[in-house]
């Protein structure tokens, strides 16, 4: 197979606009209102899902500050918004002027926010478990005596939970719930840290390979055939209390159910009226700027594509053309700095945000390049990988049997 070649074309970048007047601010909002998405509006047949969307970027890049300008952002534009946070850190609480916990507080007119906490994410899927083991009696009750309270966090889980309580909002699975009983139209995901961002976002593209080894390891040795049936059923009926039971389903089809789910979540992740995914850098810092280029390269490799690129800048409102050239073919622009967390005049920061940065949260742009292209003429692989070298970068074939 041909060695991996590094994508290198660029398209020509186009100067920056300065910020708009902010005292214009009223009359822009308007206009956002009257071409904010069509699922804000109750009126129409089918109305869309909620869409999450979320930030990567090394610390101090302004990932928090941009994911609560573009919560602002979207509830200003009449789409019901919840910001979810999953840190303890009190930075969100200042910047949105209101305290919070684990269930939505609603902040001001269309925006809530949340805080996940594993320690309590971990009781909900517990429950369903009992229950399921109730119906099934796998394990003959010893399940019952466990006390979600008392269980601790560890490493990993986090990711794991928040993933399952994001689902809840998102309904990447699904949903149970009417789309005219939606709780929000937009979801903004401020992670823990863009590493553990990225493993949710790539969670169920890679549990598919799992599941592929785990499923022919429960059909070809003793103890598969023995024990892969019973956790196989208790997990199902744990998943699924609320939809369809598996009474009557043999492993093969709850295998080939389980895996219809996952591929479903990783086919959310690639469509951009389901989710938009945005990197962040300090334009004037090189090393911002090369983070950010990994963790779009990172972005690619967990199975989603990054929708434009936003620059937090202190002082500059101009970017070099340097900086816009490795960005391409993503869109880019500048967001508000906020020089103070406390008494954020958030009418007046909304109503700053440029043209260009307003289209690339609305996610209008469409040109998304494949990350992987090939040329059977030339027998040749072309990577998109950002941020990577070529000698990083290794590729093998997996022939069917």
């Amino acid at each position: 197979m041909a060695s991996p070649a590094l994508s290198s074309s660029f398209t020509t970048p186009t100067p920056l606009r300065r910020n708009p007047n902010p005292l214009q601010w009223q009359k822009r909002l308007l206009r956002r209102r009257n071409i904010a998405p069509s699922m804000a509006s109750s009126d129409g047949p089918s109305p869309k899902p909620a869409k999450l969307v979320t930030f990567l970027g090394k610390g101090g890049s302004g990932k928090t500050t941009a994911a609560a300008i573009a919560a602002h952002y979207y509830a200003k534009s009449g789409l019901k918004t919840c910001l979810v946070v999953h840190s303890q850190d009190p930075t969100v609480e200042c910047l949105m002027g209101c305290k919070f916990g684990s269930s939505p507080t609603q902040c001001s007119v269309n925006l809530s926010v949340v805080r996940l906490e594993t320690t309590k994410l971990i009781l909900e899927p517990l429950e369903r478990i009992k229950r399921a083991d109730s119906r099934l009696n796998l394990t003959q009750g010893i399940l019952e005596g466990v006390v979600g309270e008392e269980l601790g966090v560890l490493p990993g889980m986090d990711s794991i939970f928040s993933a399952l309580a994001i689902e809840k909002w998102v309904r990447f699975l699904g949903s149970e719930r009417s789309d005219s009983q939606r709780e929000f139209d937009i979801i903004v995901y401020d992670g823990i840290s863009t590493e553990e961002t990225l493993r949710v976002l790539g969670a169920a593209s890679r549990a598919r390979w799992y599941l592929r080894y785990i499923r022919e390891m429960a059909d070809k040795t003793d103890i598969g055939r023995l024990t892969a049936p019973l956790i196989l059923k208790l997990g199902y009926e744990s998943i699924r209390l609320n939809g369809a039971s598996g009474d009557g389903k043999s492993s093969m089809e709850i295998w080939d159910d389980v895996e219809r789910l996952l591929e479903k979540v990783s086919a959310a992740f690639t469509e951009p009226s389901r989710f938009n995914c945005y990197i962040l850098m300090d334009p004037n810092n090189k090393l911002s700027v090369r983070s950010a280029l990994r963790y779009w390269g990172c972005a690619i490799q967990a199975g989603t594509q990054v929708s434009g690129a936003f620059g937090f800048a202190p002082q500059s409102s101009f970017v070099s053309a340097e900086v816009t050239e490795k960005l391409s073919p993503l869109a880019f622009a500048l967001v508000p700095y906020l020089s103070s967390y406390s008494s954020v005049d958030w009418d007046a920061t909304i109503g700053s945000l440029a043209n260009d940065a307003e289209e690339i949260l609305n996610a209008k742009s469409k040109n998304f390049q494949p990350s992987v292209r090939f040329d059977p003429s030339k027998k040749s692989v072309t990577l998109l990988m950002p941020g990577f070298d070529k000698s990083e970068i290794k590729l093998y074939q997996v022939c069917p049997i």
